[in-house]
């Protein structure tokens, strides 16, 4: 009896272990955008990319800043881990400039800040390994909302935000990337999401991606 009890607590070592936190990142959707950004051809030079998650997948950035060369490579429910297996996809095109941004899911899975930051690192040097005339700008991770129920994973990570937004800051100056503090014009007095900008505490309306819009255009960036 005390070796079999022994033998299921071994065999169930590895999955307590995997389940401190989950990293999945190849969803059905998640799958179907990858075959598709694969099949695109690279038929223009100058590209302008938008890299990320729901947030960045929702926006019409093309039709936003007027500007066709603006590709739009955001997935809902993306994850650092998944950033970095399709990144290939995105430097291959030797893009002029990438906008990244991305975490959001990572903190709502459990995933450490310690992992998040070490994908970062890795998404930043492969990005100037592989792609190293883009200009590469790291977006600041958006705050949440908890007066909307819709994404509670997601709600109650403003000390971690802020942290990770901290490092990705030291980090972009290092790697003589840009960095874009896109957090605290979404805030409202209470450093929440303001629900000028989200319906649901986690994504934005058109009225924030205007704001977003604006702060790139008045720096310069595009």
């Amino acid at each position: 009896m005390i070796t079999r009890m022994i033998l299921a607590a071994a065999l169930l070592l590895p999955f307590s272990a995997a389940a401190q936190y989950d990293s999945t990142y190849g969803s059905t959707y998640y799958r179907q955008k990858v075959t598709q950004f694969n099949e695109i051809p690279d038929t223009e030079s100058g590209e302008i990319i938008f890299l990320g998650d729901s947030i960045t997948d929702i926006a019409e950035w093309a039709d936003l800043f007027k500007n066709c060369k603006i590709k739009n490579r955001g997935i809902s429910g993306d994850m650092t881990a998944g950033i970095l297996n399709r990144l290939s996809e995105v430097t291959r095109r030797k893009p002029s400039s990438i906008f990244l941004m991305i975490g959001i899911n990572d903190l709502a899975n459990g995933v450490p800040d310690s992992v998040i930051i070490g994908n970062y690192a890795k998404i930043m040097d492969r990005i100037r390994l592989e792609s190293p005339a883009a200009k590469l700008y790291v977006q600041s991770i958006l705050p949440t909302n908890d007066q909307f129920t819709e994404f509670a994973r997601h709600q109650h990570k403003e000390a971690q935000i802020a942290a990770i937004n901290q490092q990705l800051e030291r980090m972009a100056v290092q790697r003589g990337c840009i960095y874009v503090n896109l957090h605290d014009a979404l805030c409202d007095s209470e450093g929440k999401l303001s629900t000028d900008y989200t319906n649901d505490g986690l994504h934005l309306k058109g009225a924030g991606y205007l704001v977003w819009k604006n702060i790139l255009q008045r720096k310069k960036y595009l």
